[in-house]
């Protein structure tokens, strides 16, 4: 019975991941049109510019909106792997492939004993929620490696170090993972993929870190967390402005400074967060660096002074691999980081106009997505804090000895 049921459960889950991708491959290739602006325009003007000057070898050193890791080339390069295809067309197909590349990871370890096939199900919900922006980003690529990465970091920790240490080259959170193991292989592994696959970028293509100076003079991002006090700002005669700024829409103007500077403050409150907990931490199980890694990459969304649409399919990706496992306690975290991939793609693209203008709709739609991802972060450290942290025993006072036979006589008498 047990096994019919999951053949029956496999057979829907594979049925739903069919139809929606099918869905969001019609959007992409403009088969039919997704509500709001197109999203597929980084694909065929920012990526393909990028693609073309790291086909020479370099990379875009003069370009401030390429700010990610030497081995983000790789992601960028890899329609290279189809050429008989148009860039964008091809592209499109490998973040299909890597969609599809973190699904079955996601099944081989939901099929396994003490596993279940709720992450699965995580995954193939959570996806097409976001609309077509999931394969138009390479996000999804750097998902599926982290994805990789925490459900390998049980029983294959080098394995897991190498995927960390790859993932953080290419977006920089996957990093985050290490938050929650122990095992020292699996650092080890990290620092050694880190440095042998940027010194290798290093040597064959100048300018692989020129990105660590693109972001110095970076605005509030419209859809974050500090936003809010310049959306309600504009109703009350705040005279900044929204520009497209290092890549995304941005305010700028008075104290757009001392906002960012809090947001960066507030990560850094939230790192301190976490290195408290690692530090009280007792309880190590299979799923702890999975929810270790959710909780972690979430106070980094959050408190971001930039949120993006696609990092929600970092969030979906953990969540995901959390709901594997049977004991994890971020069950409500995961529906949260549903219902928020929801808002998103209403916020972005659909009603995207409202979010630049500042409308009582955009406003809303904001604080109910970033409403949602304070909540599953504050929950999910809680649900993190319990699980792993154990509470001192209670003193319960014990009698003296010398004292013991003396109330023993008072008491028989």
């Amino acid at each position: 019975m047990e096994t019919t049921g999951v053949r029956r459960s496999l057979t829907w889950l594979l049925l739903t991941w069919g139809v929606t991708r099918l869905l969001l491959l019609l959007f992409v290739f403009k088969v039919y049109a997704f509500p709001g602006p197109d999203v597929t325009s980084d694909v065929s003007v920012i990526y393909q510019g990028w693609y073309d000057v790291l086909r020479t070898g370099t990379f875009p050193q003069s370009d401030v909106t390429w700010q990610y890791p030497p081995a983000a080339a790789l992601a960028i390069l890899s329609p290279a792997l189809l050429p008989f295809l148009e860039y964008t067309q091809a592209f499109f197909l490998m973040a299909f492939a890597a969609d599809l590349a973190a699904l079955l990871l996601l099944l081989y370890a939901g099929v396994r004993p003490g596993r279940r096939l709720r992450g699965a199900w995580v995954w193939v919900a959570g996806v097409p929620l976001l609309g077509p922006t999931v394969y138009s980003r390479y996000d999804v690529m750097v998902t599926a490696v982290a994805v990789a990465a925490v459900l390998a970091a049980a029983r294959h920790p080098k394995v897991a170090g190498a995927l960390v240490g790859f993932g953080a080259l290419l977006k920089v959170w996957p990093a985050l993972i290490l938050v929650g193991i122990r095992r020292r292989s699996v650092w080890a592994a990290a620092a050694v993929t880190v440095v042998v696959v940027a010194g290798l970028f290093s040597v064959a293509m100048p300018g692989a870190f020129a990105f660590l100076t693109f972001q110095r003079e970076r605005g509030t991002e419209v859809e974050s967390l500090g936003s809010l006090v310049f959306h309600i700002a504009r109703h009350h005669g705040w005279e900044g402005s929204v520009l497209l700024n290092y890549g995304s829409v941005e305010f700028l103007g008075p104290w757009v400074t001392m906002v960012s500077t809090a947001a960066l403050a507030l990560t850094g409150m939230a790192f301190g967060l976490l290195l408290l907990w690692r530090l009280a931490a007792t309880r190590f199980e299979a799923h702890t660096a999975a929810d270790a890694a959710l909780v972690a990459v979430l106070m980094f969304t959050t408190t971001s002074r930039v949120i993006s649409p696609q990092y929600m399919v970092w969030l979906v990706g953990l969540a995901a691999a959390c709901l594997c496992f049977r004991a994890s306690r971020m069950g409500v975290p995961a529906v949260m980081v549903l219902m928020a991939c929801f808002v998103t793609v209403l916020e972005f693209p659909i009603w995207f106009a409202d979010v630049v203008g500042s409308t009582p709709r955009g406003i809303v739609l904001l604080i109910a997505r970033n409403g949602l991802l304070v909540l599953a972060t504050v929950i999910g450290m809680r649900e993190l804090w319990k699980a792993t942290v154990h509470k001192p025993a209670l003193a319960v006072p014990v009698p003296d000895q010398a004292e013991a036979p003396a109330q023993e006589a008072s008491a028989s008498s």
